[in-house]
């Protein structure tokens, strides 16, 4: 009884030591995140999820460890404005380089420290293609974003203004004709760093925090799968996927597998690029309203017309558009290598699922699976099989369309209203059809005045 009471009582003093040890109380929590890519919709995604594990895990402070040469203007702002809101502490670690949309995003943290030799500036907006420096109004929109910025942070907001526009002068700073681009001792010097640190760890020294437990934002498991659905590779591979599904469902209609196959691509396709930024509430929109229009062109309305050209062009130009940083058909910041690589991934996987039709479907009809769930056997009517359940033979009578056949519909032959179908001609309803087939349930006619031409 001694002994059981002596283990149960080191036992639970084992537990509460690790207890004390993993809730420390005195101990600050840090928590990094790492900048090192071109700021696009996708660095903004991160930073979100970063900054929202950051709040559940109720940490003290929040390093950024960066290193870019700018990107996306309007994600850079969606950035800064989360890191203006966010309600504890943020640090920026420059290890290299905060150029142009980098400086932005620094100049929106609480404290600035620069590794030796990095330099933060050069903020003028240029094109996405050539590089140039963009018009006037996205200069005076990024002055006042970097102005404002720097005011609400403690820093001279002229000195801000001047790392955009090369014909502002900053007495004793700058001169007219350059841009502010400032290195680690410069930056020190004009009151954008608070001290030149070589690692986090030195930044926290600096800081003044000591007692504290570090913590590495990694990208979940999840997130690292949604990425590789972003590769335009992938992305092609999954159009050809949804065409070829659509084919083969309407050749083989009721095996459910090729269906349920493009459903699950349009969504994978779909998803990766919704939860990144990239596609817009609209854009998926106009891509449902190109599938439906479509749909109807091919179900609803003979012929082939504005609905189907329209439908085309309504799919393919929201598939493209997903695939580009665009801002509601602004595309001045998106280079031009992207939209022509969209473009490529497009129309790749259209064609690649046009040849799937052709060249696949033939194979696809020898294997074992389409033979377990499609019905190769003819079933003959003079081995005993029927399925006409109509009052005698129709065949050689005529009649007329009592509905339009699209290709199928209904006909009226005397008093009696039959389904009928065409070999996909499409008939209006009125015209005058003879029945050229009444094997199984539905008649197969065709228009009166074809047959008489041909006899």
């Amino acid at each position: 009884m001694k002994q059981r009471i002596i283990f149960a009582l080191v036992g639970c003093l084992g537990l509460l030591t690790l207890a004390a040890q993993s809730t420390n109380p005195g101990e600050a929590q840090v928590f990094v995140m790492e900048i090192r890519s071109e700021i696009d919709a996708r660095t903004s995604h991160y930073v979100n999820l970063a900054l929202d594990e950051a709040t559940e895990t109720k940490a003290d402070y929040i390093v950024i460890d960066m290193d870019t040469y700018g990107g996306a203007l309007y994600d850079a702002d969606d950035i800064r404005t989360r890191l203006l809101e966010y309600e504890k502490p943020v640090y920026v670690f420059i290890n290299k380089d905060a150029a142009s949309a980098g400086a932005l995003i620094s100049l929106a943290c609480d404290s600035i420290y620069m590794a030796p030799g990095a330099s933060i500036g050069a903020a003028t907006v240029v094109t996405g293609g050539t590089g140039e420096a963009a018009p006037d109004k996205y200069q005076s929109y990024m002055r006042s974003i970097m102005r404002s910025t720097a005011e609400a942070t403690g820093r001279d907001p002229k000195i801000a203004e001047a790392m955009v526009d090369e014909n502002l002068e900053v007495e004793g700073v700058s001169e007219e004709g350059e841009v502010i681009t400032f290195s680690t001792a410069e930056a020190l010097k004009y009151g954008f760093a608070e001290a030149e640190v070589s690692s986090i760890e030195d930044l926290l020294a600096q800081a003044g925090v000591e007692d504290y437990q570090l913590t590495t934002y990694e990208v979940s498991t999840v997130n690292k799968i949604v990425s590789i659905f972003l590769n335009p590779f992938v992305s092609g591979l999954l159009i050809l996927v949804m065409i070829g599904g659509l084919y083969f469902e309407l050749q083989t209609p009721g095996v459910g597998f090729p269906i349920l196959a493009a459903f699950i691509a349009l969504i994978l396709y779909l998803v990766p690029y919704y939860l990144n930024g990239l596609a817009a509430n609209w854009e998926i929109a106009a891509l449902f309203l190109g599938i439906a229009l479509i749909a109807l062109e091919v179900f609803v309305i003979p012929g082939f017309g504005i609905a189907g050209i329209g439908g085309i062009l309504l799919t393919v130009g929201a598939l493209v558009l997903m695939m580009l940083n665009n801002n509601n058909f602004d595309f001045f910041f998106v280079d031009l290598n992207d939209i022509t690589r969209a473009l490529a991934t497009i129309l790749a996987g259209i064609f690649g699922g046009i040849l799937l039709m052709f060249f696949g479907g033939v194979r696809m009809a020898d294997t074992n699976f389409f033979r377990r769930v499609a019905l190769e056997g003819t079933q003959s009517s003079t081995e005993g099989y029927t399925s006409n359940f109509k009052s005698g033979s129709f065949l050689g009578k005529e009649g007329e369309a009592y509905t339009i056949l699209r290709p199928s519909g209904k006909i009226l032959i005397g008093d009696e209203l039959l389904d009928a179908y065409t070999r996909g001609d499409y008939i209006e309803q009125g015209e005058r059809v003879v029945v050229v087939s009444d094997e199984g349930s539905s008649l197969r006619v065709k228009l009166a005045r074809d047959v008489q031409h041909q006899v």
